[in-house]
């Protein structure tokens, strides 16, 4: 009986290492490595679980006619940061200095910054105003977004009106 209870504490130690997430670091050398090898740029999305916003710009990157847009020209990672309560093992240890680092520690969720393939950054979600964009929805944010997009990456008109039309929040 002792043995099997320093194996079950063993096992769900083990366990919980397992779903530690990757320091900030790490998950940015991974994606400068390879947008190096891809000769992209990076995009790099601060988020959290309970973000309703940041769950839509995720969804709307990944949707049918936007995914294969972004992964034509990015190398897109996310860093989980400002998670609450038992979700707080969802963070990306660093994510938050990070985040700091590139200006982003008053911003709110989503941030996202464009990185060239070295990890400088070339653009950030704010607007001209110092507003962060987050998830843009309204025509005025969207341009903006595609003014930063367009910035860092040869897109063509059809790709920019494809983003356009997933990112318009339509009125119901």
């Amino acid at each position: 009986m002792k043995y099997s209870k320093i194996i079950i504490i063993v096992t769900l130690f083990l366990f919980q290492l397992n779903f530690a997430q990757e320091k900030a670091d790490v998950v940015l050398n991974k994606a400068v490595t390879e947008a190096k090898a891809q000769k992209k740029n990076i995009l790099l999305v601060f988020h959290a679980s309970w973000c309703q916003w940041c769950k839509l710009m995720e969804k709307n990157m990944n949707l049918p006619e936007t995914k294969p847009i972004f992964d034509k020209y990015f190398v897109t990672t996310y860093l989980d940061v400002q998670e609450r309560g038992e979700k707080k093992n969802l963070e990306n240890p660093g994510g938050q200095e990070m985040m700091n680092k590139f200006k982003g520690e008053k911003a709110g969720l989503p941030f996202w910054l464009i990185l060239n393939s070295n990890g400088d950054p070339l653009m950030n979600s704010f607007n001209e105003k110092g507003e962060n964009l987050g998830c843009p929805s309204t025509p005025q944010e969207v341009a903006s977004f595609l003014g930063k997009l367009e910035k860092s990456a040869k897109f063509t008109n059809e790709e920019l009106q494809a983003i356009q039309k997933v990112f318009v929040k339509k009125d119901k």
